[in-house]
């Protein structure tokens, strides 16, 4: 009986490295993991207990008469009062114009708030000339010019213009204050490689502003969110704050604290969404 030859491997298969163990993390890595984790859990946990513990002595305190449940109203009466305002689509309406109008106002407080302090680094005369008439513009208390935008402006379009005036100016102060700290040994270096100005503030000057850009976002859109209801109480038609001055008229205070709850979701949702946003350039340009 003839033998068997033997197998032979491929020159190829016999070139290919051998394959490499995964690596395992370390116990004290995965002890750090499982204590991060833990401790995420307990603040949400955190959060969810003390947000139910407010609701409930808020509903006890009114069911006791410790407080006067016709001026505070309470959480149980609040859910028939959404449920009636958002089938009879008035919840919907008033919530969408006053999330339009603070997505609106933000945006341009941000676009021209940035563009402005640009231009205030890019020229020191003009920030020589503007910066007292801005500290003054940003001290003035902005409700004096509700009256103002409503007549220049109507009923609709004086609510953008009071989240813009309330916001443009903190983002002007911030971003330009943030434009002003970055550092120079970066700027001397792009320059002496042959950077023009406009270069080095789209390449050194904002890349490097960006934490301080990400703290205006933030006080942005809660500014933005006061100038609309600031805007709604005065002269508008319809929005969150219009409905909080009507239902307080009429002394329906299920519909004002229905309308509060709801302004505090939607607040919630944009820091989340500006959260989102500040952990993708955090990523990219921390």
């Amino acid at each position: 009986m003839n033998a068997v030859p033997p197998m032979t491997m491929p020159a190829s298969a016999a070139a290919l490295p051998a394959a490499t163990p995964a690596k395992v993390p370390s116990a004290a890595y995965a002890k750090w993991l499982a204590r991060q984790r833990r401790e995420k859990t307990l603040v949400l946990a955190s959060r969810l207990l003390l947000l139910a513990a407010f609701f409930g002595l808020w509903e006890i305190l009114a069911k006791t008469k410790v407080v006067n449940p016709m001026l505070t109203s309470y959480p149980s009466a609040l859910w028939p009062t959404f449920v009636d305002l958002l089938h009879n689509g008035n919840l919907l309406t008033h919530t969408w114009a006053t999330f339009k109008a603070t997505v609106v106002g933000f945006v341009l407080s941000m676009v021209f708030g940035i563009a402005i302090a640009a231009g205030l680094w890019w020229s020191r005369f003009a920030n020589k000339v503007l910066d007292p008439f801005l500290v003054v513009a940003n001290a003035m208390p902005k409700i004096a010019f509700v009256p103002i935008f409503y007549i220049w402006l109507g009923s609709e379009y004086s609510v953008y213009g009071m989240a813009v005036a309330i916001a443009i100016f903190v983002t002007i102060m911030v971003a330009y204050e943030g434009f002003q700290s970055t550092d120079p040994n970066k700027i001397k270096l792009a320059t002496t490689l042959g950077a023009s100005r406009a270069q080095v503030l789209r390449m050194v000057v904002l890349p490097g502003s960006v934490p301080t850009l990400i703290a205006a976002l933030k006080m942005n859109i809660g500014l933005s969110l006061v100038g609309v209801i600031v805007g709604e109480f005065q002269s508008a038609s319809e929005g969150l704050g219009f409905l909080i001055v009507n239902g307080s008229q009429v002394f329906k205070l299920n519909i004002v604290m229905t309308a509060i709850v709801v302004l505090a979701l939607m607040s919630a949702l944009m820091y989340l969404v500006i959260a989102r946003v500040e952990h993708h350039l955090a990523r990219r340009y921390g």
